[in-house]
């Protein structure tokens, strides 16, 4: 299965894109959305969606996993990426490829074996699950990576409690 993990924001969007097999995982492409902060809002979210639509056409993934957002403070922020995640979404229905959210604590779980794992231990365990040689930068990327393994980690539960209708 190809999954494409996205780490939503609006001016860096985290992109992973990995397969698995059941047993083993091969990393295909990492990477960020980047827009600059004096950009138009509305065409910061334009050039998300253009690039995201890129991605989806050149590596043709299976599904999407997308974190689901959790802010405590700055209501702006959250307002925004909240609209690029929409955006975001939105690609994914566009392609027909089915998208898949995940809390912060079922990718930490999924990953590292522990919901209230730090960052640093997200990211090196990303590093080890995928073999690479290198930590992926910025920090978003790498939490794109562990979106998607984790959507690997849960995907067959998914599917098997929708078969059996247990949604």
């Amino acid at each position: 299965m190809r999954i494409l993990g996205i780490d939503p924001g609006y001016a860096i969007v985290g992109c992973g894109i990995i397969e698995y097999d059941g047993r083993n995982f091969r990393t295909i492409e990492y990477g960020a959305i980047t827009t600059p902060a004096g950009m138009d809002f509305s065409e910061r979210l334009s050039e998300i969606y253009d690039q995201l639509m890129e991605l989806i056409h050149v590596y043709k993934p299976e599904a999407m996993a997308v974190e689901k957002l959790f802010f405590n403070s700055n209501q702006k922020t959250a307002i925004d990426v909240a609209q690029a995640r929409g955006v975001i979404v939105l690609a994914a229905k566009q392609a027909q490829i089915p998208c898949y959210e995940y809390t912060p604590l079922q990718v930490k779980q999924a990953v590292v074996g522990y919901g209230r794992a730090v960052k640093k231990q997200v990211i090196e365990m990303t590093k080890k699950i995928l073999c690479l040689q290198k930590t992926p930068k910025p920090d978003d990327v790498a939490d794109a990576l562990a979106i998607a393994i984790c959507h690997a980690h849960t995907a067959p539960s998914r599917i098997n409690k929708e078969l059996l209708g247990m949604r």
